[in-house]
Parts: structure tokens; C-alpha cells; sequence
């Protein structure tokens, strides 16, 4: 399964102008990225000044926008930017994604702080359970891994019955971007645990998916995570990186997953299917 983070909250439009920032932009890319192989489509939003948002109308238009014009799965974050409250990355849930993303724990981001401590935790993963929007958790640490075990002995297993993680590697202030961390974070995921995807950020992308690939798991690409294709060459649209991941998947004899197969894998809400 390839999932395609194509904005982000940290980029701007005037110094990325590749970057997908109005619905309209963001829409196109989906079309692409899913004829390039992608499956799911992790969402950022902004507003009319190119800002991350995470406005609840906007939220909801752009999902609506995205199932009409693609049969990808939409994952929405409940991150926003590292200033977001946590009710309004709560009131993200109201959007009825088919997924949303739950990072499991605070994190040094860069110069900033990633703050989610456990009781908003716990009550994103209520709330997601209540509204039946299969999480992804976002593993930015080998602690984030303790806390997931944490997580369901209290609270059970997600809506759907599936554990589906995302490591992000790679981050100033989380677990470095390599195979030997990639291993190490995969042998200590908890048991319920059914699918996971590897996310390298920066320089790590490609070390990162290969290391993914060869160890069973799927991949997140987008320029959310790198707005660099290669050394000197800035990436001119996400579709780019979903065809290179596709190709590193082909060759893996592991081919891309459509969004029909990644519905059943992540078992999302059947009516949220198109």
C-alpha cells in the first residue's frame, strides 16, 4: 500500500511553489498520484493564505472533493501543526474520514515540540473508536511503541479490528532513518499489530522504502516528508514520488496495492467506500 502525504504543515507555498495547498491543487494530485500507484491520501489542509488549517468546513469539503473525483482512501491528520489545540485536532474526527492519523506520544519536531500527551491520547482513540475511523499510528520513537502496547490494554483494538502503524523516520528529534531502526521498532510493535508503513523524511526516504519493502511493510512517500527528488533536484510533483515507489515495489515483487485491496487491509467503513 502506497500512501501519498502530498502537503504537510511545514512547507510553505513561496518557498515550495510545487506544493498542493488549495483544493483544487490538492484534488489534482490525487488523481495523479492514484494513477501512479498510490492507495491513500494523508491529508493537510490550508487556507486562503496558503496556512495550515484545520478549519472543520474546509475539512469536509475536501474530503467530499477527493471521494468524488477518487476512489482513494482518505486519511485525515490529526496532528495540524505543532500549534494546533487539542480540541480542534479532535473536531478533525466530525470531517468522517475513512482514517485519521494518532501520534503516540510527544516528540522534539526540528526547533518545535509535537505535543500529545497520553490523556489526549486516549481520547482520540475513544472519539476515533465512537466515530468508526480506522487510526493509523504514528510512531516517531521506539517509546511510541510502548505506549501503543499501553494503548490497548486499557482501550482495545481499533474500530475495524486492525492495527495498521506508520513509522516516521527520520525527524530531528525522533528515530533515525535507517534499516537497523526500521528492525529494531518493527520486532517491538505490539501483536494485534496486522499492517505497518515506513515514512523517511528528508534524506532517509529512500533508504527508508527499501529497508520497508524488504522487511514486509508498505510505504508512505509525498512531499509532506521530502520536497527533494535527488541531490540538487527539487521534486516537481508528488506523483513522481508515488511512480518511484511503485517501481521500488515492483522490483521487490511486492506491486502497489490498489485503494479497493487497501480498504480490506485497513477494513474502513463500508459506507465511506465510493
Amino acid at each position: 500500500m502506497i500512501t501519498v502525504a502530498p502537503t504537510g504543515a511545514e512547507a510553505t507555498k513561496a518557498d515550495v511553489p510545487a506544493l498542493p495547498t488549495t483544493t483544487e491543487e490538492l484534488v489534482e494530485t490525487a488523481i495523479r498520484c492514484e494513477r501512479a500507484g498510490a492507495a491513500m491520501v494523508h491529508v493537510h489542509i490550508r487556507d486562503d493564505e496558503h496556512r495550515p488549517t484545520l478549519d472543520r468546513r474546509r475539512l469536509t469539503d475536501t474530503v467530499a472533493a477527493l471521494r468524488e473525483q477518487t476512489d482513494l482512501l482518505v486519511q485525515l491528520s490529526t496532528g495540524g501543526s505543532v500549534t494546533d489545540p487539542f480540541e480542534d485536532r479532535l473536531r478533525v474526527l466530525d470531517a468522517r474520514p475513512d482514517s485519521c492519523s494518532l501520534t503516540m506520544g510527544t516528540v522534539n519536531f526540528g526547533d518545535a515540540v509535537f505535543l500529545n500527551p497520553w490523556p489526549f491520547i486516549v481520547e482520540l482513540y475513544q472519539a476515533s473508536q465512537a466515530a468508526e475511523v480506522v487510526p493509523e499510528f504514528e510512531l516517531f520513537d521506539l517509546g511510541h511503541v510502548a505506549a501503543l502496547h499501553r494503548l490497548f490494554d486499557a482501550h482495545g483494538l481499533p474500530y475495524g479490528g486492525r492495527v495498521h502503524c506508520d513509522l516516521v523516520m527520520g525527524v530531528p528529534g525522533g528515530m533515525p532513518g535507517t534499516a537497523a531502526a526500521l528492525v529494531a521498532v518493527v520486532a517491538a510493535l505490539p501483536p494485534q499489530t496486522t499492517s505497518w508503513s515506513a515514512t523517511g523524511i528528508g534524506r532517509s526516504t529512500l533508504p527508508v522504502a527499501l529497508a520497508a519493502l524488504s522487511a514486509g511493510g508498505h510505504l508512505r512517500v509525498g512531499m509532506e516528508d521530502t520536497v527533494a527528488y535527488a541531490r540538487g533536484r527539487p521534486v516537481a510533483h508528488n506523483a513522481e514520488l508515488v511512480q518511484r515507489a511503485s517501481v521500488l515495489a515492483e522490483v521487490a515483487q511486492r506491486p502497489a496495492m490498489s485503494p479497493a485491496a487497501a480498504r480490506d487491509l485497513l477494513q474502513v467503513r463500508t459506507d465511506a467506500a465510493r
